[in-house]
């Protein structure tokens, strides 16, 4: 078992066990979803990796834009993930006969990893079908990154005081307050390669295209099952593996999975939230105090601004009495120098006339 494996099945057996709540599943129980749930079907052979899907996720998350614009192509050259300024992303990958193209971004789990093995319960799985987080109660331990098998949670490291774990959450608000009918990449797809709808009808749709097409398409939706079922599925012309999907994962959630690792780590299961609760606690003292310095080193940098300002404003008044001053006495001095001028003409004058009578 790799590494990211068993820390995954460890964590989630700890975590789940000790604090309870959805992710129970851990002791036995298995979640089948939300009846009315909804989902979106991916068909990767109608994607012609046009990234009109990236667009429009950037534009209604409102993220930064990329550094290169959606209408470079040349992206797709390379494999690409997902990442704390980019919620989904189109890679392409070499088929049997041509290219194909997959859609990379939050599969929205039934039983999810993430939330399974948060213990602060961060994470939230709705009936809607997404999956969701919650930045205010979250701790920084980014377990979840390290539980999810699609390695899909991505973590602002660039933000050193307040930093999140980001990712696709199926347009989930904004269907919520009526701002949209369904998410923004699925609006914008011109090939209808994404479907949205109820999870149960679009695995009819994908079992009809697959009867009706068996020489287009691989037998197998993927997602039905896998990890215990997701609320993104996929169709694919070529192999699941082709596409750079993992074809390993089995039919199991990680709480199911970590029901037998549970038995075998009662310690482990007992101190893990300890631990995690102090880190929460180091965390939080380390924001607090690094809250406090910005607000000394904002309110120190607000005075030294204020006193530079006060003297560069007092020398600049110095400097305009000085320079009225001298302008006043430039005036004076010419005045003088006229009138002195003016006198000695008049002298000269006067003194010519006397001569000449």
């Amino acid at each position: 078992m790799k590494r990211r494996q068993f820390l995954g099945l460890l964590g989630a057996a700890g975590i789940t066990a000790t604090l309870g709540g959805k992710a129970e599943a851990a002791g036995g129980h298995t979640f089948d979803g939300y009846p009315d749930a909804k989902g979106v079907l991916f068909d990767s052979t109608r994607c012609i990796g046009c990234r009109k899907c990236e667009a429009a996720c950037n534009k209604v998350n409102k993220l930064p834009a990329p550094q290169k614009p959606f209408e470079d192509l040349k992206v797709l050259d390379t494999e690409r993930r997902t990442d704390d300024k980019t919620y989904t992303v189109v890679n392409k990958y070499k088929g049997k006969s041509g290219p194909v193209f997959r859609k990379i971004q939050c599969n929205h789990c039934q039983e999810p990893a993430c939330a399974s093995v948060c213990f602060v319960k961060a994470f939230t799985k709705n009936p809607d079908g997404s999956v969701t987080y919650d930045p205010t109660v979250c701790v920084g331990c980014r377990y979840c990154m390290v539980a999810c098998p699609f390695n899909i949670p991505a973590y602002e490291y660039s933000d050193p005081l307040t930093p999140r774990v980001r990712k696709c959450t199926l347009c989930h608000d904004q269907i919520q307050s009526g701002e949209q009918t369904m998410p923004g990449c699925v609006a914008a797809c011109p090939k209808e390669a994404l479907t949205y709808g109820k999870r149960a009808d679009l695995i009819e749709i994908a079992r009809e295209r697959i009867k009706k097409h068996p020489e287009r398409y691989v037998n197998h939706i993927y997602g039905e099952k896998e990890m215990g079922g997701t609320n993104w599925l996929y169709l694919s012309g070529e192999s699941f593996g082709t596409l750079g999907m993992r074809e390993d994962l089995g039919n199991k959630s990680v709480p199911e999975i970590s029901a037998g690792p549970l038995s075998v780590v009662p310690m482990v299961a007992a101190l893990w939230p300890a631990l995690l609760g102090g880190v929460w606690a180091i965390n939080k003292r380390k924001e607090k105090v690094a809250e406090e310095e910005r607000k000394a080193a904002v309110k120190t940098a607000k005075a030294e601004v204020r006193a530079e300002a006060a003297t560069k404003l007092a020398k600049a008044m110095k400097d305009a009495e000085d320079d009225k001053n001298r302008a006043i006495e430039r005036e004076v001095k010419r005045a003088l120098e006229e009138a002195a001028a003016a006198a000695k003409e008049d002298a000269a004058a006067a003194k010519k006339d006397e001569e000449g009578a």
